[in-house]
């Protein structure tokens, strides 16, 4: 009998594990039109949230990315809110998929689009994406208001993750393919 439940738990735990990915290489890039594409699908299971294709597309020669994910079960459009305020809530878990729109207020707005990437990562990882756009803005704008507003966004994002100020991140997804997995996160109609 103790062996059975062990073995049930096995296979419980591999189930919980991501798949290893399958790679299908040589492929005609959109862009460049080589085979130095390489297709990527992997699945895994996110906690609370179900089970997620991971698909990815990468080519050697010319550098094009795209990345999405989309879940196992049909959900309904839904729009994610959480509020961030300090270090333990960079390591909230986010799913975005390629049509959500991600929303920062009195900071950013990421518009989904064709070009748009689905992924997985953290609050952290937002944040970083958001920092990367405005540093840009900060060192290469030509408009010295722009540069300026960047530099009091980015100090506010510093603020944030020092715990000494709070912001919200928002998630809107049309296609229910996207989630922040926390107790904080309030999920509404979208």
């Amino acid at each position: 009998m103790a062996k059975a439940r062990k073995t049930a738990t096995i296979k419980k735990q591999a189930k919980s594990e991501p798949s290893q990915p399958s790679v299908l290489e040589g492929q005609p890039c959109p862009m460049c039109h080589k085979k130095t594409l390489a297709l990527t699908e992997a699945e895994t299971e996110v906690p609370f949230f179900g089970r997620m294709f991971v698909f990815s597309m990468s080519c050697s020669n010319c550098k094009y990315h795209k990345a999405d994910v989309e879940a196992a079960e049909k959900h309904d459009p839904a729009k994610w809110t959480v509020e961030v305020s300090g270090e333990a809530d960079m390591k909230i878990r986010v799913v975005k998929s390629s049509t959500a729109n991600v929303k920062i207020p009195f900071v950013t707005t990421i518009e989904a689009g064709t070009g748009s990437n689905g992924y997985i990562t953290n609050v952290e990882g937002i944040l970083n994406r958001v920092k990367r756009i405005l540093e840009d803005i900060r060192d290469n704008a030509e408009d010295k208001s722009e540069r300026k507003k960047a530099k009091n966004i980015l100090k506010k994002i510093q603020k944030t993750v020092w715990g000494n100020e709070k912001l919200k991140i928002i998630i809107e997804d049309k296609e229910g393919n996207s989630a922040i997995i926390s107790e904080k996160a309030v999920k509404g109609k979208l």
